[in-house]
């Protein structure tokens, strides 16, 4: 596996940074000003102009400076060599619903995978003006300044965020039990709208944990990395290592992450009739 001292990962926050700083002013630029919203297949997952514009800056930037790279990036797919060793996962308007609604929580979200493991991670929010940073080795920043997980140790004592995938309507895999049950025994969970900035969240000590399913890598790249590098602990649901490919994830401060992998693990499903 290729291994990169941390500061060989320097020039990749910085590109990442430049092109999410560039995605975010394309979408402040179309900030209620929409003319076209599509619903690309399933209710509510919508794409916009502004998705497309900002995903077309973003790539610009990082193939300017790494024209060797793969890329994923949630509108325009994967390009690039299969096999690369560098694979950047692009999100170009994390909470596309949010912003077609004129609803601040949403962000660009850019993560490098280094052999399939997420190293860097840029997440944006333009409105709230809220940069979030970190590399594998160089911890996490919002807005240049460090930032880490919170202390809460107790589950009883926490606020979770969750979300619930676009599918939700046609599957019984979806979360509702798991929101009900843990509304009861937490001071609360929260509905973002935005897996980027919920993980960011998580990662500056707003919010204690996090679960969700049904989502894609470009959700979750750059996230994971501010997660880990403030302290945090990200692992699949069951508390087994974390696969990206999974569409799974649970991140917690660490404090509560035994508990609250062990009462997701307890929780059954909702009776469910699909529409």
């Amino acid at each position: 596996m290729t291994s990169l001292s941390p500061d060989h990962l320097h020039p990749f926050l910085d590109i990442a940074t430049e092109a999410a700083l560039t995605g975010g002013a394309i979408l402040q630029s179309y900030w209620g000003k929409l003319d076209n919203i599509i619903e690309k297949g399933r209710p509510g997952d919508l794409v916009t102009e502004a998705d497309k514009a900002a995903e077309h800056a973003i790539l610009t930037v990082i193939k300017r400076h790494f024209p060797g790279h793969a890329i994923l990036a949630e509108e325009s797919g994967r390009s690039g060599d299969a096999t690369a060793t560098y694979l950047w996962a692009i999100d170009p308007l994390d909470g596309t619903t949010n912003f077609a609604h004129q609803y601040p929580f949403y962000a660009v979200s850019i993560g490098l995978l280094i052999e399939g493991i997420p190293q860097v991670g840029v997440v944006y929010n333009p409105s709230l003006q809220e940069l979030f940073r970190a590399a594998k080795g160089l911890g996490a920043t919002r807005n240049r300044q460090p930032i880490r997980v919170s202390t809460t140790s107790e589950l009883s004592k926490s606020l979770l965020v969750t979300g619930f995938a676009y599918d939700r309507r046609e599957t019984s895999d979806n979360n509702y039990a798991e929101f009900c049950h843990l509304t009861h025994l937490t001071q609360g969970v929260r509905r973002g709208g935005s897996a980027s900035m919920d993980l960011a969240y998580v990662a500056c000590g707003r919010l204690d944990g996090y679960w969700e399913r049904g989502l894609s890598p470009w959700d979750m790249a750059a996230g994971v990395v501010l997660v880990e590098e403030a302290g945090g602990v990200v692992t699949a649901y069951d508390n087994s290592p974390f696969v990206l490919q999974s569409g799974r994830i649970l991140a917690t401060n660490g404090h509560i992450h035994t508990a609250l992998s062990h009462t997701l693990g307890q929780i059954k499903p909702l009776a469910f009739t699909p529409l």
